[in-house]
């Protein structure tokens, strides 16, 4: 575990990409299975322990300190793992290291009832340097700067294998992956995925400048439908297999969608935006309900018949990366785009169907369908040069994202909260609401990004300033700062009192010049509301 906790605490304290890729690549060649394993696991929240949650460690270090304590460190700190390494009394226990798999080992073990006695005995054992680093490892979210490509990069550059391989292996061999390091280090063949459904790294686009123009002639255009992109891969030889549905990420989501792995009975992979049905607008495809229905379905482990029913979900399909055992990556767009138009009649029309190609005389008139399209649960277009394999990542010149212009509204400041990480010393969460008719202020979204760091800090001022009331960790602060929010779209929304949810919300700017009572009204938000 102290080498665990050195590179926990050297990562959060270094800023250069390149300087962190440095210190876990040195980790991950001076490190035995399967301590490395896990740690990579660690990293990047790959791992989760039921019995072990926050709770359980908040209710644990009510035994040994003071809850008014804990809860105003707790408040200070900005993070519980942190804060109760800190608070942890140095127990009786012998104290030594002890090795990640072995915490990895109690921790999966543990129940319930016996968790707070296990995680007690291996916290006695640990300094506390040590003690954060289980703390880290036992309920995740690191926080240290780490993404999981970050992480793949390492371990690619630590045993000079190609990237998009790793990537190819890393979501078909489970923690501690013991192979994926044996093929790293020439200790065995590449293992052979001939009979899972693993994942393909995405293809993914750069954002299209401003005033920049597309020959269509070189590039198709398709809409960008809000949702999210996943990809579907049946594997077994003559599709007999499993099915898996991931996210873009890499992460298997199909507990949620159970129908969709029903439906698809196909050997092949398919890459496409997952949705939920609604009417169709804008005299676009349609067909597609807005993200906050999406969002009734993410994330669950189990869905019930009411939510099947409710919230149907199906995917457009975008691209076909392989089929009947045929990779067909490497094939320019329009032959895997010939391809796709002749293999998607073979999937259940209730849960998969075609993106469609935009007709468009030119790119201004492109410009002019896309402007005329915000009310078809669409973001933007996406631009996709003709003669491109499928490759992973961001390949400059080959795909585009040209986005809609983002909506605005004049809100005002209603209550603020301190932050995380590094920002846990600042008042940077900011809830902010409109005017109702009857002259009411109503919350209308949370924003915590939009600012620079030097406007961070005169918020951060004006909230401790004009403070009115507080709420736990929560302040509620005088209803006179006006932010101009940044939203890409919004929706009904029942769980919010203003009957409106905001879509990635950011403050665009700080409007010091506006009086609060010429804000928005909650009207004119519905009135932009798909």
């Amino acid at each position: 575990m102290k080498r665990f906790a050195a590179l926990i605490d050297r990562l959060v304290y270094t800023r250069s990409r390149n300087s962190k890729l440095a210190l876990i690549v040195d980790y991950l060649r001076h490190t035995p299975d399967p301590d490395r394993g896990w740690a990579l696991a660690a990293l990047t929240d790959a791992l989760d322990f039921p019995a072990v949650k926050a709770g359980t460690v908040r209710a644990l270090l009510a035994t040994r300190v003071d809850e008014e304590l804990f809860r105003l460190s707790r408040h200070f700190v900005g993070d519980t793992a942190e804060t109760a390494a800190l608070l942890w009394p140095d127990g009786s226990g012998k104290k030594g290291d002890i090795s990640v798999s072995a915490a990895v080992d109690a921790l999966s073990a543990a129940t319930r009832s016996d968790a707070p006695a296990v995680l007690a005995s291996l916290l006695d054992r640990l300094d506390a340097d040590g003690r954060y680093a289980l703390l880290k490892l036992a309920l995740g979210g690191m926080r240290v700067g780490v993404s999981a490509r970050l992480a793949k990069q390492a371990f690619a550059q630590a045993f000079d294998v190609p990237v998009d391989d790793v990537e190819e292996l890393w979501h078909a061999i489970p923690p501690p992956y013991a192979p994926l390091f044996a093929w790293g280090e020439g200790r065995a063949a590449r293992p052979d995925l001939a009979d899972v459904a693993f994942f393909r790294p995405f293809m993914l686009a750069h954002p299209l400048d401003e005033g920049e123009a597309i020959d269509l002639a070189a590039f198709a255009a398709e809409w960008k439908w809000d949702g999210i992109r996943v990809q579907i891969a049946r594997g077994g030889s003559g599709g007999g297999g499993e099915t898996r549905l991931y996210s873009r990420g890499g992460e298997d989501i199909g507990a949620a969608f159970p129908e969709l792995l029903a439906a698809f009975d196909q050997d092949a992979v398919i890459d496409g935006e997952l949705l939920v049905r609604g009417e169709a607008q804008g005299g676009v495809e349609g067909g597609a309900a807005s993200f906050n229905a999406l969002q009734q379905r993410l994330g669950r482990k189990t869905v019930t018949k009411r939510m099947l029913a409710d919230y149907p979900a199906f995917v457009r399909v975008y691209d076909l990366l392989g089929v009947d055992g045929n990779d067909l990556r490497l094939l320019p767009w329009t032959e895997r785009r010939r391809q796709l138009e002749a293999f998607v009649p073979r999937l259940a029309i209730s849960h998969f169907d075609l993106s469609q190609v935009i007709e468009a005389r030119d790119f201004t008139h492109l410009a002019e369908l896309r402007a005329g399209a915000r009310d078809a649960a669409i973001e933007g277009v996406m631009l996709k040069r003709r003669d491109a394999p499928y490759v992973a990542g961001r390949r400059a010149g080959l795909w585009y994202k040209w986005k809609r212009d983002p909506l605005t509204a004049d809100c005002v400041m209603m209550y603020a909260q301190r932050g995380n990480g590094r920002r846990a010393s600042f008042y940077s969460d900011y809830t902010f609401g409109c005017w109702s008719d009857a002259g009411e202020l109503l919350p209308v979204g949370k924003a915590y990004s939009g600012f620079t760091d030097e406007e961070l800090k005169w918020l951060d001022k004006f909230v401790r300033d004009h403070t009115t009331d507080r709420f736990g960790p929560v302040r509620e602060v005088e209803k006179t700062l006006v932010l101009e929010v940044a939203f890409d779209s919004i929706h009904p929304s029942k769980r919010h009192k203003s009957g409106l949810a905001m879509r990635f919300p950011r403050i665009a700017r700080i409007r010091r010049d506006k009086p609060a009572e010429e804000a928005d009204r909650i009207a004119t938000l519905k009135a932009m509301a798909t």
